[in-house]
């Protein structure tokens, strides 16, 4: 199992506020939206479920359904009206600590570099749109489920596209069987997302309390963000200094893009 836990960015030029306030959001909604998991009602009536997405209606009562040769109820609760608010509530909630602490490492490691490479604004808009790529991809899979879908993950994903599109040769440093090896990215996020499609091992942050892993979801948010980053590195020519060149390289010239 390879798991990233940091890259080489000690070249960036100051903070990623908006990653960091990505970071920021997703905790204050777990903890006083969520109530740490605990606040069901909020989680179930604010998540996104496709069949509410293709009819507009929002399921309010339980709902039994047959998963893993078991039945299971889940406790619809009522959600925003319009109900289609969910697509966007969705992208800021997680199932569970581990669900939550996985993904926003995945954010915190990789969103700083494409937020230098863009710009602030440009990056909050990508990362949006990612998401609702990711949710848009789910929701197709299977558009009768009455699941919850919730978490970070799939505009995160998006993120991780664009970081292999950006920064293909910068060293990520992982774990690996108890052993840290840095490793280029084009190898750590490729893996990542053959195993999404391959067997769905190697997830952004699996645990028993999400219910399950929205594999479209992470395979559209990453589709999305390796198309907008080839897109935005066309648009937005000039770069801001990055791990990726080296002193010589860098441009003095180069300006800041909001």
């Amino acid at each position: 199992m390879l798991f990233p836990i940091s890259d080489d960015d000690r070249h960036l030029d100051g903070p990623a506020w908006v990653t960091i306030a990505l970071v920021a959001l997703n905790v204050v909604v777990f903890v006083f939206f969520q109530g740490l998991g605990a606040n069901e009602a909020f989680t179930y009536g604010w998540s996104v479920v496709p069949e509410e997405i293709t009819t507009g209606t929002d399921l309010t009562g339980p709902v039994t359904v047959g998963m893993v040769g078991q039945q299971v109820t889940i406790p619809h609760a009522p959600g925003p009206v319009p109900i289609y608010l969910t697509i966007l509530s969705a992208m800021f909630m997680h199932g569970g600590f581990g669900h939550i602490i996985g993904n926003l490492l995945y954010l915190w490691i990789f969103g700083d570099n494409v937020e230098h490479r863009f710009g602030h604004g440009v990056f909050l808009a990508f990362y949006l749109v990612s998401g609702l790529a990711a949710t848009a991809a789910q929701v197709a899979l299977d558009p009768g489920s009455v699941i919850p879908n919730l978490g970070a993950s799939g505009a995160i994903s998006g993120v991780l596209g664009a970081y292999l599109v950006l920064f293909p040769r910068n060293r990520v440093h992982a774990v690996f069987f108890y052993t840290v090896v840095s490793i280029p990215a084009v190898l750590a996020l490729g893996l990542w997302i053959l195993f999404q499609f391959v067997n769905g091992v190697g997830a952004i942050a699996a645990t028993e309390q999400t219910g399950g892993i929205a594999y479209g979801a992470h395979i559209g948010g990453f589709a999305a963000g390796v198309v907008l980053a080839l897109v935005l590195r066309s648009v937005i020519p000039v770069e801001r200094p990055n791990v990726l060149q080296s002193a010589e390289r860098r441009d003095p010239r180069a300006r800041r893009i909001w």
